[in-house]
C-alpha cells in the first residue's frame, strides 16, 4: 500500500511540474498542480474508454455481416486505428486545431509538445498537448471507423485503407477546425459539444458517399428491386459490441470536458445514458407495432441511435430533456434504415442511418432543448436564432463529408478501383483479401446464405 501511494504522488508531482511552464493554464491562467494533474487523468482515461470502441465497433460490424468477412471487419477497425493515429499526428491535427483561418488551420503539423503555441484554440483546456492529441486521435480514428461498416463486403482492402487515411488525413479535420478549432462555425455560435455533427455525421454521410460509389452487395436486391434479408452472423456478437460502445461512452461524452469537473461529468453521463436507454426502448417499441416482433438488430441501433443524438447537447440539456431526444432518435432510427433500404442503399450495419441521420436529427434538437438558448428555453427570438445556426452548422458539414468524399472515392476508383470482384465478393473477403477464415473449424456455408 505504501509503495502505491508514492507511486501516485510521484506521477501527481510529474503532471505538476509543467505547469511553471507552457501548460496548465485555462486561457492563459495557471491552474492549481493537482487541477492540472487531475484534468490530464482524466482525459487520458476517457481517451482510453474510447479507444476501447474501436473493439465495440469491429463487434458490431462483424455480428451483423456474414462470417465469410469477418477477418476483413477486423482488419478494417484495426486499420483504421492504426493508420488514423498516424495520419492525424502528422497532418490532421494541425489542420482541425493549428492557428490558421476560419476554414482550416496550417501550423503545428507533426505534434509534440513544444508546439503548444500553435494550437491557440485549444487554450480552454489545461491538459498538455500530447494527451489533447491522443484524446482527439482516438475520436479520429471514430469517425473514419463508421465508414467500415457501411461499405462491409465488397469493398478493396488497399482502397479502404486509402479512405481511412483520407477521412483523419482531411474530411474529418476540416468540418472538426470549423466547430472546435476556432472556425467559421465556432464564431456563428454551433454547438455541437462531443461530436453527433462533428464525428457522427461526419462518418456517417461520408459513409452514405462511399456506399453510392460502391454499389450494393450482390445478390441485397433482387431484378425486381425488392430487397433481401442478408442475416448477420452472429448477433450475440453484436450485442456485445453495442453494450462496449454504450460503455465508451462515457469516455466520448464526459470526457470532452478536457477537465475533471465533477458536476459536468455526472450530469452528461446521467444524460447520455438517459438517451440511450429512452432510444433502444423506442426502437424496440415501434419495429414491435410494425412487424409484430421484437427486433434485436433495430433494438441494438436504437441505442446506438440515443447515443449519438445526445452527444451534441450532452452537456446542455436536461434529464428530460435527453430522454425526449432519444426518444426521438429510436423512432427516426428505425423509419431511416427502412427509407434507405427501400432506395436500394446497401448499408449491412445501418451506419448511415445510426451515425448520419441521428447525428443531424439530434444536434438540430439542440436547438429546442438547449438549457439556455433552445426555442424551449430562451426567451424572445434568441432561440430561434440558435436553431438557425444549428441548422447552418450542420448542412455545412454534412455537405463538405459527403461531397469530399465522394470525390475522393471516385478518384480512388479511377486509380486503382474500390470494389471487388463478384467472385471474391461470392468466396468471401477472408479469403480473397486476407487467405484466412474467422472459423476455421466450421464450413463457411453452414454460417447462411453467401449470395
Amino acid at each position: 500500500m505504501k509503495n502505491v501511494l508514492v507511486f501516485f504522488s510521484v506521477l501527481l508531482l510529474g503532471f505538476s511540474l509543467p505547469v511553471l511552464g507552457l501548460e496548465g493554464k485555462v486561457d492563459g491562467k495557471e491552474i492549481p498542480a493537482i487541477n492540472y494533474a487531475l484534468d490530464t487523468v482524466w482525459v487520458i482515461l476517457a481517451a482510453v474508454l474510447v479507444f476501447f470502441m474501436q473493439a465495440g465497433f469491429a463487434m458490431v460490424e462483424s455480428g451483423f455481416t456474414r462470417s465469410k468477412n469477418a477477418v476483413n471487419i477486423m482488419m478494417k477497425n484495426m486499420m483504421d486505428l492504426s493508420i488514423g493515429t498516424i495520419s492525424f499526428w502528422a497532418i490532421g491535427f494541425a489542420i482541425m486545431f493549428g492557428n490558421g483561418s476560419g476554414l482550416f488551420g496550417f501550423s503545428g503539423f507533426f505534434v509534440d509538445a513544444s508546439k503548444v503555441d500553435s494550437y491557440a484554440s485549444l487554450g480552454w483546456s489545461s491538459v498538455p498537448v500530447m494527451a489533447a492529441f491522443i484524446f482527439q486521435a482516438v475520436f479520429a480514428a471514430t469517425a473514419a471507423t463508421i465508414v467500415s461498416g457501411a461499405v462491409a463486403e465488397r469493398i478493396k482492402f488497399s482502397s479502404y485503407m486509402m479512405i481511412s487515411a483520407l477521412i483523419t488525413i482531411i474530411v474529418y479535420p476540416v468540418s472538426g477546425h470549423w466547430g472546435w478549432g476556432g472556425g467559421w462555425l465556432s464564431e456563428l455560435g454551433f454547438t455541437d459539444f462531443a461530436g453527433s455533427t462533428i464525428v457522427h455525421a461526419v462518418g456517417g454521410f461520408a459513409s452514405l458517399a462511399a456506399v453510392i460509389v460502391l454499389g450494393a452487395r450482390t445478390g441485397k436486391f433482387s431484378r425486381d428491386g425488392k430487397s433481401r434479408p442478408i442475416p448477420g452472423h452472429n448477433i450475440p456478437l453484436a450485442t456485445l459490441g453495442v453494450f462496449i460502445l454504450w460503455m465508451g461512452w462515457y469516455g466520448f461524452n464526459p470526457g470532452s470536458t478536457m477537465g475533471a469537473d465533477a458536476g459536468a461529468i455526472g450530469h452528461i453521463a446521467v444524460t447520455t445514458t438517459l438517451s440511450a436507454a429512452s432510444a433502444s426502448l423506442a426502437a424496440f417499441f415501434i419495429t414491435y407495432l410494425l412487424y409484430k416482433r421484437a427486433d434485436v438488430g433495430m433494438t441494438l441501433n436504437g441505442a446506438l441511435a440515443g447515443l449519438v443524438g445526445i452527444t451534441a447537447g450532452c452537456a446542455d440539456t436536461t434529464p428530460a430533456g435527453a430522454l425526449i431526444i432519444g426518444i426521438i432518435c429510436g423512432l427516426v432510427v428505425v423509419f431511416s434504415v427502412i427509407f434507405f433500404d427501400r432506395i436500394k442503399i446497401d448499408d449491412p450495419v445501418g451506419a448511415i442511418s445510426v451515425h448520419g441521420v441521428c447525428g443531424v436529427v439530434g444536434t438540430i434538437l439542440l436547438g429546442f432543448f438547449h438549457s439556455s438558448n433552445g426555442v424551449f428555453y430562451a426567451e424572445g427570438n434568441a432561440g430561434w436564432s440558435f436553431l438557425l445556426v444549428q441548422i447552418i452548422g450542420v448542412a455545412a458539414v454534412v455537405f463538405w463529408a459527403f461531397c469530399s468524399t465522394f470525390i475522393l472515392i471516385k478518384l480512388i476508383n479511377s486509380i486503382m478501383g474500390v470494389r471487388v470482384s463478384e467472385e471474391d465478393e461470392l468466396n468471401g473477403l477472408d479469403y480473397s483479401e486476407h487467405g484466412a477464415s474467422a472459423y476455421p473449424d466450421f464450413s463457411k456455408s453452414s454460417f447462411g446464405s453467401t449470395f
